[in-house]
């Protein structure tokens, strides 16, 4: 690919006009990385494909110029919130608005989703926090303190905190469940523009137009860290998706931060200018920027970035010296991480509950049926790209949900001619042979994937130059030549028994003597050296997978089952997936409805893999989850919405949901399935009768 090709770390993916006048607010799907939503003066919503200059769908409604606009954690919803105060939220696969907000008296500074559950966060001007219930109209609670406009809300990743950070130079801690503060920040000199969550530990970053980044310990309520070197405001922060870095984006730069020590790993000048949001996907940075009617959207290469070592800020350490020992032993020691509530069916807690005329606002929040009905009139979703809305947005006959969780990075700009040509030189210099005699590297599924998709169009080209030589007509090239890809549909994959009896992958042919017209037996060393064929690919495939195997183990004893199975998942290993289900399908007590969203994806592709044991084992899995959790799934989604915010049953809701579209899909595939002959279209049709249920609106 070009990107794995070429030296740029940084560079511009793509420049267009987004509205008819200026672009007032941007956002990244944070997810996916690959969707991009834009506000502007002329009070429109646009949804778009990053990398793609049409506009998916354009969504109004909205009288004044929009201000903030956010997507939902799922992606399946997006909402804005207007100069006038004015929210508005559109489900996106519906095409079609779900609500009209109104309480707020001025400009919407700042919006947010709850991690799980149907609320949002809402922040303006006029100095008030909102939280809604999305479901029905007036807000649930007012969170007043801040002294000027809050910039910035954040969610905890447990749904139990609100983070806001306001122009007023501080940083507010709210507790959801009782609505009042928890703690305030207040070390920053200027206006507070980002706060972020850490995605595991007690830890809150924030960024200022002081130019820099503090970090914030959640336990002890202090700072622990305030990372300088930024030369305008830090308008976005971004902990990477292991927490072990912390990605700042501030005019035309990116610096990458470490802590305790407060250190800077690297600094990426990247030309973005006033750079509005940033997402991460596929080991590269997603930032977006608007300028009058354009957006620009801006690549960095991650695996090019350093993220360790580093110069200390402040004067402490420089690239070539070690890191200090920290004076307190204990500052280094992991913090706390967040607890999930549990998903059990167990008594919940909950926040109080307010009455309905507690919970209606005084600004006008109470409106009649028939101004609903008006507003929807006036608000509408107008699709301009039919092709990519339902590629996107409707995924009902696709098996998993797009934009696909692996997809291609994207590609870096082609260097320039002089060192493409250096380039080729050297490789000639290197590599005097011609590429078919080179022994291909292992590598990996998924680097394997990203060549068949770019390497058909070279090979056909090297084919077609070469000269003709009788050789080569009579001798067929072997697979690693012919093209990767003929236009044709592949033919269904051939299952591979479990109860085979001999290897796969292994042909006779190679243990036999190279030579047809040499007679009598192989000497002992030719005898060992034709069993020795292969064997060294196979120890490191072996040694690999034990490897792996080891890390998962470790995490389950230090962790639970379920991180162990993230673990698994994130390795890109089937096999590992499948050792692992195979050990907790024979204990039901390890069985929690969080671990069924982790599981049905990869039932999805243990059902297609042409191994008879994936799919086996795949059958078992989904058998487990219709058996012992359909009648809770069902259930809590035919339950009436609770009055106030109960966080325990909103999270349920949330991966009932999931895992209801997700069973769905299977549904789907399982029935196409089932009309093949032999025990796998039994299997099938047994899956069918089970899934029966899902048929039914929910």
């Amino acid at each position: 690919m070009a990107a794995s090709n070429s030296t740029k770390i940084s560079w511009r993916l793509q420049e267009f006009e987004a509205h008819s006048s200026s672009v007032c607010c941007l956002s990244l799907g944070k997810s996916s990385g690959r969707l991009l939503a834009t506000g502007g003066e002329d009070c429109r919503v646009n949804i778009w494909a990053v990398s793609k200059a049409n506009c998916i769908m354009s969504l109004t409604g909205h009288k004044t110029p929009v201000e903030c606009v956010q997507f939902n954690p799922s992606e399946e919803q997006v909402v804005a919130g207007s100069q006038s105060g004015s929210i508005r939220v559109w489900d996106l696969e519906a095409a079609k608005i779900l609500r009209t907000l109104m309480g707020h008296k001025s400009n919407i500074t700042s919006l947010g989703f709850h991690p799980f559950g149907d609320f949002l966060a809402s922040s303006s001007t006029d100095t008030n926090i909102k939280l809604w219930d999305v479901r029905r109209k007036g807000y649930v609670f007012r969170y007043k303190g801040h002294t000027q406009a809050v910039r910035s809300l954040a969610f905890s990743p447990d749904g139990k905190w609100l983070a806001s950070a306001s122009d007023d130079c501080t940083i507010k801690l709210w507790d959801l469940t009782q609505g009042k503060t928890i703690t305030e920040f207040k070390s920053h000199t200027a206006a507070v523009n980002i706060v972020q969550f850490h995605p595991n530990e007690y830890l809150l970053a924030s960024g200022s137009s002081d130019r820099t980044v503090k970090l914030w310990d959640l336990e002890k309520f202090r700072m622990i860290g305030s990372l300088e070197g930024d030369t305008s405001a830090v308008r976005c922060v971004f902990f990477s998706a292991d927490g072990s870095c912390l990605y700042s984006g501030a005019t035309d730069t990116l610096r990458v931060f470490g802590w305790e020590p407060d250190r800077c790993f690297d600094v990426v000048p990247v030309g973005w200018g006033r750079v509005s949001d940033l997402a991460v996907c596929n080991q590269q940075l997603i930032g977006v920027s608007h300028q009058l009617s354009s957006v620009s959207s801006f690549v960095v290469d991650l695996k090019r970035v350093k993220k360790s070592g580093g110069a200390a800020l402040q004067g402490v350490i420089q690239d070539n010296q070690p890191i200090p020992e920290l004076k307190d032993p204990k500052a280094a020691a992991l913090r706390r991480n967040y607890e999930r509530p549990s998903t059990a069916c167990s008594a919940s807690q909950r926040v109080k509950q307010r009455s309905e005329a507690e919970r209606r606002s005084p600004e006008g929040e109470r409106r009649s049926q028939s101004d609903d009905e008006a507003d929807e009139k006036l608000s509408s979703a107008e699709i301009h790209n039919a092709e990519d809305f339902k590629e996107i947005f409707q995924p009902k006959c696709a098996i998993s949900r797009t934009p696909p969780k692996i997809s291609e990075p994207f590609p870096a700009p082609p260097e320039d001619d002089t060192v493409l040509a250096l380039g080729r030189q050297l490789k000639d210099l290197v590599s005097p042979f011609p590429e078919k005699m080179q022994a291909a590297p292992l590598a990996s599924s998924t680097p394997v994937q990203r060549v068949q998709r770019v390497e058909p169009t070279v090979v056909s080209y090297v084919k077609r130059s070469a000269p003709p030589s009788s050789s080569s007509s009579s001798v067929p090239p072997p697979p690693s030549q012919l093209p990767l890809n003929t236009g044709k549909p592949n033919p269904p994959p051939k299952i591979i028994l479990s109860n085979r009896n001999e290897p796969i992958g292994l042909n006779v042919a190679d243990f036999l003597p190279s030579s047809p017209n040499r007679g009598g037996a192989l000497s002992d060393d030719e005898a060992l050296s034709q069993l020795k064929k292969g064997h060294e690919t196979m120890c490191v495939m072996l040694r690999s997978r034990h490897r792996n195997l080891e890390t998962v183990r470790g995490v389950w004893a230090r962790q639970d089952i379920k991180s162990a199975l993230d673990a698994a998942v994130s390795m890109n290993d089937l096999s590992i997936v499948v050792d692992i289900l195979n050990i907790i399908n024979l204990q039901l007590a390890l069985w929690k409805l969080d671990l069924c969203t982790t599981v049905l994806p990869q039932i999805e592709q243990l059902l297609q893999s042409k191994y008879e044991s994936y799919i086996q084992t795949g059958c078992s899995s989904l058998k487990m989850i219709m058996k012992h959790f359909w009648k809770l799934i069902s259930d809590t989604l035919r339950a009436t919405p609770s009055v106030g915010v109960d966080l325990t049953r909103e999270e349920r809701r949330h991966k009932c949901r999931l895992c209801c579209r997700q069973l769905q899909n299977l549904s789907n595939m399982v029935k196409t399935r089932a009309g093949g002959v032999g025990r796998h279209g039994s299997a099938f049709r047994e899956l069918t009768l089970l899934m029966a249920p899902l048929d039914d609106d929910i």
